[in-house]
C-alpha cells in the first residue's frame, strides 16, 4: 500500500512540476528551467560546433601577407549555394542547435520574451550564418535581436555584429554611421569597444581611407585583451603605417608585434621581422647587423616553417647590395622551400625574371616570367603587368638569337678553310669526349642499378614459405609487367647488352669478377666529323647578304626596342653602335645616327648629342633626319615623298573602305620610313583597317602589337587605352531581341565585284527616300568582308516599319527594288560588323 502512495506521489511532483514549466507561464521555475536547458544544452552544443567551425576556418585560410590582413582571421567565398546545401556541417549544426533552443525553450507572450538566453540563442544563428557566408540571413538575425530585445546584455555586439555583416556586404558608408553612432551612445566594455574599432577600421580600408583606418586600429589593439588578435592588429597596423610610406611608425608597430613574442602566433612575429627587413634603410644603416639577423633566423629550427620567406628577404638584401649571384641562390632556396603562398612564389619568379633581363639573359627571364603567370590570378593588375613585360621580351629575345645566331654564322663565314677545320676540329673531339663520358657513367648506372635488383630479388624470393605463386603463372601481374617493362625501356629487341643503345662501348670483366669499363670505340657518326660542320655553311653570296642583312636588321630593332619599350638607354645605344661598325645597309644609316642622337639628348650627353648632330648634317644632307635637325619646327605634309603625305593618301583610301589598300601600303611604308615618328601612325592605321576587314579578334591582336612595340608614342598609347578599356566592353556580345530594340537599318547585300550594281542601288534609295519624304532615314555603303558588302539604309523605327519600308520599295512601280533584304537593329548590326559573324546572327534571331 506504501508503495503504491510513493508511486502516486511522485508522479503527481512531476506532473506538477512539468505543468509549472510550461512555455505558456512566466513563473520562476519556468523562466530557470527553460533557461537552464536552453544554456547547457542546445546553446552549448552550438557554441561548440561553431567554435570548431572557425578554428576550422582560420587552419585554411591561406594569409597574403604581401597585402594588408583583414582583421577577421577568416577567408569568407561568395558561392552560390543551392538550398539545402551547407557549405560547412559545424556551422549548420550551429545554427540548428540555435533554432531548436529558440523553438523550445522560448517563453514569448504579451509582447514579452521572459527566458534570458533566448537572444543568446539569436546571437548564434546570426553568428552560424555569417561564418557560413550567409550575409542576408545572418544581417536578419541581429537585426532581430535589436528590435525585440533593446534591453539584452548582448545588444552591443549585436550591433557590432551587425556592422561587420554590412561591411561584408560592401555597405562600408552605412557600418561607419553605425559604429559611430554606437561609440557615442553606448557604454562599451574593453572588448567591445576594441571590436568595434577593428570593423571601424576594415571599413576604412575597404573604402582606401587609410589614415582613418590606423586610428582605429590602433584603438583596438590598445583595448583588446585577447593577444593573439593583439599581434594581428599591430601587424595590421604597420602595413597601414607603410601604406602611407611612414616607415618609423610602421617598425615601431612591428616592434610590438615582436615584443610579443610567444603571446601571439609566431607567424606574425615572423612577418614582423621580414617586414622590418623590407624597410630597412640600406643607405645608412647597418648591413651586416642585417644579414646576420637573417642568417639567425634561418638557423632557428622554430622557424623552418617560414624558410620561404626568409630566404626571400634574404635574397632581396643581396640584390639591394648587389650581390646577385647570392641573390639567385636565395630566391631559389625560397622557391624550394614552398609552403603555401603562391604569391611569394610568383615574386621569386619575378624577381629572378628581373636579374636575367638585367643580365640580357632574355630566355631565362621569359621563362621566369612565365612561371610568375602560372602563379598570378589571372587579369588581376600584377598579372597584367608581368604579362606585358612577357610580351615586351618576344621580340626581344627574337632579335637577340638572330642577332647571335647571325653573328656566330657571318664569323665562320670569314674565317679560311684551315681557320674553320682548326676550330670545328676542337669542337667535335669535346663532342666525342663528352660521349665517352656519359658512355662511362650510364655504364655505371646500369651495374648499380643490376646490383640492386638483385638485392631486392633475394629480399622478395628467399622464403618459401611466405605462400607466394610463381610469377609468370600470374597473367594479370605479367601483363602489368610488359606495361611497366615498355614505359621504362621502350620497344626493345631481345639480345644482349638490350638496355643499352650505344652497343659499341664493350664491357671487360676481369678475372675477380669486378666490372671495368673500356671504352673501345665510340659512335663515328657524321656529328663527330668536323667536315659535316664546314659543308653547312653557306657560300652562296645572295644567302650570305641575307644574312647580313637580317643581321643588320636585328640590331636595329633591338636598339629601338631598348629605347622606346624598356627606357633601357646604354643599351640602346651599344645595339645601334654596334650597328654602324659592320655598317649595315644604306638605308639603316641615317635612322641609326638619329636614334642615337636621340638617345644621347635623353641621357643629357652634350658631346655625343653634337657628334651625331654634326654627323648627320654633314654625312646625310639630303636626308629626313638633317632637316629635322635643323628646322624642327618645319612642315614636311607638303613634300610629297614624305610620310606626312602618304599617311594622308593613305587616311583618304581608309575612308573609302579600300581596307586591302591600305594594309598593303601601310607595310611598304612601314618598311620604308623605318626610323621615322610617323611608324606608330601607319602601324595604328593597318589596325584599325585589319580591325574594319577581318573583325574583333584580328583587330585585337593587331593593337596589342602596336601598345607594345610603340609604348612611348602617342599611337602606342592610344592603342593601349582602347586594348585595356574599350575592347573588353564589346568582347563578350549577347544579341539583342527583335522586340527590344528602336532603331533599326534595312539592309541590301552585294557582292564586292557587284560594286557599281550597290552604288546604283544607293543612288536609287536616296532618291526614293527624298521622293517620298522620308527625310529622316538616309543611308550608306557599309564594308562587310572581302566578298561583302552592304547597302544600308539607317533611321528606322521598328522591324516591321523596316519590313513594311522594303515592300513599298518593292511595289512601287517607279522604283521596283526587288533585291533581297533583311532587317537588323542597330545594336545588333554594330555587333555583326565587330565580329564578323552574320551566320550566327541569322542562326540566333529569327
Amino acid at each position: 500500500m506504501k508503495s503504491i502512495y510513493k508511486i502516486s506521489v511522485l508522479i503527481l511532483v512531476i506532473v506538477l512540476v512539468a505543468s509549472s514549466c510550461s512555455r505558456k507561464k512566466s513563473t520562476f521555475m519556468t523562466r530557470n528551467f527553460r533557461a537552464v536547458n536552453a544554456e547547457f544544452n542546445s546553446l552549448y552544443n552550438g557554441d561548440m560546433a561553431l567554435d570548431q567551425g572557425q578554428r576550422a576556418l582560420a587552419q585554411n585560410n591561406q594569409e597574403d601577407f604581401f597585402e594588408i590582413l583583414p582583421i577577421e582571421r577568416i577567408q569568407l567565398r561568395d558561392e552560390i549555394q543551392l538550398p539545402g546545401q551547407t557549405k560547412n556541417a559545424d556551422f549548420e549544426r550551429a545554427e540548428e542547435k540555435a533554432v531548436k533552443a529558440i523553438q523550445k525553450h522560448s517563453i514569448y507572450f504579451d509582447g514579452k520574451e521572459h527566458n534570458p538566453q533566448i537572444d543568446e540563442a539569436y546571437m548564434l544563428l546570426g553568428k552560424a550564418r555569417y561564418f557560413d557566408s550567409r550575409f542576408i540571413p545572418a544581417l536578419e538575425a541581429f537585426n532581430f535581436i535589436l528590435h525585440r530585445y533593446p534591453t539584452s546584455n548582448s545588444i552591443n555586439s549585436a550591433k557590432i555584429w551587425r556592422e561587420k555583416t554590412n561591411i561584408r556586404l560592401n555597405n562600408e558608408d552605412v557600418a561607419i554611421k553605425n559604429l559611430k553612432k554606437l561609440f557615442e551612445e553606448a557604454k562599451l566594455q574593453d572588448e567591445e569597444f576594441a571590436d568595434a574599432s577593428a570593423m571601424m577600421a576594415q571599413a576604412y580600408i575597404n573604402l582606401e581611407s587609410v589614415d582613418s583606418a590606423v586610428v582605429h586600429i590602433a584603438n583596438a589593439a590598445a583595448n583588446t585583451k585577447d593577444t593573439e588578435k593583439k599581434g594581428r592588429l599591430y601587424f595590421i597596423k604597420g602595413q597601414l603605417y607603410n601604406l602611407l610610406e611612414e616607415k618609423d611608425s610602421a617598425n615601431i608597430a612591428f616592434d610590438e608585434v615582436i615584443a610579443l613574442n610567444r603571446k601571439s602566433p609566431r607567424v606574425y612575429m615572423i612577418h614582423a621581422k621580414m617586414a622590418k627587413a623590407k624597410n630597412f634603410d640600406y643607405k645608412s644603416g647597418d648591413k651586416m647587423a642585417l644579414q646576420e639577423h637573417l642568417e639567425e633566423l634561418a638557423k632557428d629550427r622554430e622557424n623552418r616553417p617560414y624558410l620561404d620567406v626568409i630566404y626571400h628577404q634574404t635574397a632581396v638584401y643581396y640584390s639591394e647590395i648587389d650581390s646577385m649571384d647570392k641573390s639567385v641562390a636565395f630566391y631559389n632556396k625560397s622557391l624550394k622551400e614552398f609552403r603555401q603562398s603562391k604569391r611569394l612564389q610568383a615574386l621569386n619568379y619575378s624577381s629572378l625574371g628581373d636579374i636575367y633581363f638585367d643580365k640580357s639573359e632574355y630566355k631565362k627571364a621569359g621563362d621566369y616570367f612565365d612561371s610568375t603567370l602560372q602563379r598570378l590570378t589571372l587579369n588581376t593588375r600584377e598579372y597584367r603587368q608581368i604579362k606585358k613585360k612577357r610580351d615586351n621580351l618576344e621580340d626581344v629575345i627574337k632579335y637577340e638569337d638572330i642577332a647571335k645566331t647571325n653573328d656566330s654564322i657571318i664569323r665562320l663565314v670569314a674565317m679560311s678553310e684551315s681557320e674553320r677545320l682548326s676550330y670545328f676540329t676542337q669542337y667535335t673531339s669535346q663532342l666525342r669526349e663528352k660521349a665517352i663520358a656519359d658512355s662511362i657513367a650510364a655504364v655505371k648506372q646500369e651495374e648499380t642499378f643490376r646490383s640492386d635488383e638483385f638485392f631486392k630479388g633475394n629480399r622478395k624470393g628467399g622464403d618459401p614459405s611466405s605462400g607466394s605463386k610463381f610469377y609468370f603463372y600470374n597473367q594479370t601481374a605479367v601483363s602489368f609487367g610488359k606495361q611497366d617493362f615498355k614505359r621504362q625501356w621502350g620497344d626493345r629487341k631481345l639480345e644482349d647488352e638490350w638496355r643499352r643503345f650505344d652497343k659499341k662501348v664493350i664491357r671487360d670483366i676481369s678475372e675477380e669478377g669486378g666490372t671495368t669499363d673500356a671504352i673501345a670505340s665510340v659512335s663515328s657518326g657524321d656529328m663527330f666529323k668536323p667536315e659535316t660542320y664546314i659543308a653547312r655553311i653557306p657560300s652562296d653570296k645572295k644567302v650570305i647578304d641575307s644574312i647580313y642583312k637580317e643581321r643588320d636588321l636585328a640590331y636595329y630593332q633591338l636598339g629601338l626596342i631598348y629605347k622606346e619599350k624598356f627606357r633601357e638607354y646604354n643599351l640602346a645605344i651599344t645595339r645601334l653602335e654596334k650597328l654602324l661598325t659592320f655598317p649595315p645597309e644604306a638605308r639603316l644609316i641615317p635612322p641609326t645616327k638619329y636614334h642615337l642622337y636621340k638617345t644621347y639628348e635623353l641621357l643629357e650627353n652634350n658631346a655625343m648629342v653634337q657628334q651625331y648632330k654634326n654627323d648627320i648634317v654633314t654625312n646625310h644632307p639630303d636626308s629626313r633626319y638633317a632637316e629635322i635637325i635643323n628646322n624642327p619646327e618645319a612642315i614636311l605634309s607638303m613634300d610629297e615623298s614624305g610620310p606626312e603625305y602618304k599617311y594622308v593618301e593613305l587616311f583618304a583610301l581608309f575612308e573609302q573602305q579600300q581596307y586591302d589598300e591600305v594594309i598593303e601600303k601601310s607595310e611598304i611604308y612601314i618598311t620604308g620610313f623605318t626610323g621615322d615618328e610617323m611608324v606608330p601612325k601607319f602601324e595604328l592605321l593597318k589596325a584599325t583597317a585589319i580591325g574594319r576587314r577581318d573583325g574583333f579578334d584580328a583587330y585585337k591582336k593587331a593593337l596589342n602589337f602596336v601598345a607594345l612595340n610603340y609604348p612611348n608614342s602617342d599611337e602606342g598609347k592610344r592603342a593601349q587605352d582602347i586594348y585595356s578599356r574599350t575592347l573588353p566592353l564589346i568582347e563578350k556580345y549577347d544579341f539583342e531581341q527583335n522586340n527590344t530594340s528602336e532603331r533599326w537599318k534595312l539592309i541590301y547585300e552585294f557582292d564586292t565585284s557587284s560594286r557599281e550594281d550597290a552604288v546604283a542601288l544607293q543612288e536609287k534609295l536616296n532618291k526614293a527616300i527624298e521622293e517620298l519624304n522620308f527625310n529622316y532615314l538616309d543611308t550608306s555603303l557599309d564594308y562587310y568582308t572581302p566578298n561583302t558588302i552592304f547597302v544600308v539604309i539607317h533611321g528606322l523605327f521598328s522591324k516591321d516599319g523596316s519590313k513594311g519600308f522594303a515592300e513599298t520599295l518593292k511595289e512601287n512601280k517607279k522604283y521596283k527594288i526587288n533585291r533581297p533584304y533583311f532587317e537588323i537593329s542597330s545594336p545588333n548590326y554594330a555587333v555583326v560588323q565587330v565580329h564578323k559573324n552574320l551566320e550566327l546572327y541569322n542562326s540566333k534571331i529569327e
